[in-house]
């Protein structure tokens, strides 16, 4: 697996953004999908990868800088059929990486609840995230999570 920063221009990665975007509105109310669509994913604030196995594009994520000390994870997705095969694990462990050498003492991030969230929040959990506060702009409703990990 190679990841790599990604300007956003390939028809696979528009495919797999369009498709993220899909099932969070499939799987969250009307005023609790904060996902950005590719446009906002190209603003200078976030960072883009892509995770591919030669020319096969196995899912994507981001990191929104916030300011000196804090980053925001953005639009984690694996593609379906490469579900369960380490891709979310990596790219996080990736984005993580890149926010430590920015001098990031926090990573935070925004998700929904119920079972479509279910795998991510465990990812998350896994990796040392814990529950915690809205942050940024977000206003913390019923259905929204925010998880915090200490750089």
């Amino acid at each position: 697996m190679t990841i790599v920063e990604d300007d956003l221009t390939g028809t696979r990665v528009g495919a797999l953004l369009r498709s993220h975007l899909e099932q969070m509105h499939l799987n969250a109310p009307k005023n609790s999908v904060f996902a950005f669509d590719i446009d906002r994913l190209r603003a200078p604030d976030v960072s883009f990868w892509t995770a591919w196995d030669d020319d096969a594009l196995l899912g994507c994520g981001a990191l929104k800088h916030l300011d000196a000390e804090h980053g925001e994870i953005k639009s984690m997705r694996t593609a379906p059929t490469h579900l369960r095969k380490g891709v979310a694990s990596a790219l996080l462990d990736h984005i993580v990486r890149v926010a430590r050498a920015r001098g990031y003492r926090r990573v935070s991030l925004e998700t929904g609840s119920g079972p479509a969230f279910d795998a991510a929040l465990s990812l998350y959990r896994l990796r040392g995230f814990v529950d915690g506060v809205a942050f940024g702009d977000y206003d913390r409703g019923a259905f929204n999570q925010f998880l915090h990990l200490e750089l």
